[in-house]
């Protein structure tokens, strides 16, 4: 990915590839998921933003077209991801395509903006119109019960937030086959085979030797282990299509090597420690002086 330096301030909603953690996670692992359904293929990057992640998908895509509304943002992109060869970036609504050929393309990704949208049915509409036989949409949206009512949160860049009965809806009306994945950070402690792929659980394993393991997921719950992902969804991925879905993982996992998420969390623990610890000795040296010995 060229990087001609970045020029698109942080709104505190529009995401820049130097943003860190949180955020960070949840934007990549979006295109992430979808670089291997991109491979070779007609990809459409739908509200594209600054334009990594159409960068990232034009490593593997036959080409992509984004689009996004904002002049800025599009002038910007071009610039820096002037290396990619099949990669157009285009100023348009993406609720109003009309201008795209019928059945260009064959994987339509949509992150981060459904809910910045009311016409919310016009969007789906088109995305449907745009994708060829077997074409397939990924398409993510904030789940309004954990990400709004749960915290007490109002986004004042979303126009409209929905639930997941709304999505469904929305989705079906549009496409036959769908399905949904929870997306969330999470803290986990992670165990993996270092065997190979093909390693099963242990040596008494019956399964055939071309049998792969199953991902194993538990949570703990009130000191209770419970299997499966025990989290509310912080936002929904759809994969939707009009032709039977492709293979999808059963779960996708997205992890960067230098751990920033963990990193910092660790770095304020022991920031917090050592300032509690300074906190205590000056409290006992209060209580010192006030005994009447000076502090000594």
């Amino acid at each position: 990915m060229s990087d001609d330096g970045n020029d698109l301030p942080f709104t505190g909603e529009r995401f820049t590839p130097e943003c860190v953690r949180e955020i960070w996670y949840e934007h990549w692992h979006r295109y992430a998921f979808a670089r291997p359904l991109a491979r070779g293929r007609r990809v459409l990057d739908a509200a594209c933003g600054e334009g990594y992640g159409s960068a990232l998908l034009a490593d593997v895509a036959g080409s992509v077209v984004a689009v996004d509304i904002d002049d800025t943002t599009i002038e910007h992109a071009r610039r820096r991801y002037a290396s990619h060869a099949n990669l157009e970036f285009r100023r348009d609504d993406v609720t109003a395509l009309g201008a795209l050929p019928e059945a260009s393309f064959d994987l339509v990704c949509c992150f981060e903006t459904l809910e910045h949208v009311e016409a919310q049915d016009a969007l789906l509409a088109g995305f449907a119109r745009l994708l060829g036989p077997g074409g397939l949409l990924l398409v993510s949206s904030p789940d309004k019960a954990e990400y709004s009512d749960a915290r007490g949160f109002r986004n004042e860049f979303h126009l409209r937030e929905i639930y997941r009965d709304e999505l469904e809806a929305l989705l079906g009306r549009h496409f036959a086959h769908r399905r949904l994945f929870a997306q969330k950070l999470l803290f986990q402690s992670a165990l993996w085979s270092v065997d190979g792929a093909d390693a099963r659980a242990d040596p008494g394993d019956d399964r055939s030797a071309g049998e792969t393991a199953t991902l194993a997921v538990t949570t703990s719950r009130a000191g209770a282990i419970e299997p499966g992902f025990g989290h509310a969804p912080m936002y929904y991925l759809a994969a939707c299509s009009q032709s039977p879905l492709p293979p999808l993982p059963a779960a996708h996992l997205f992890g960067d090597a230098e751990e920033s998420v963990y990193r910092h969390y660790d770095a304020e623990v022991r920031k917090n420690m050592a300032a509690g610890e300074r906190i205590a000795e000056l409290e006992r040296q209060l209580a010192r002086f006030q005994k009447g010995d000076g502090g000594n």
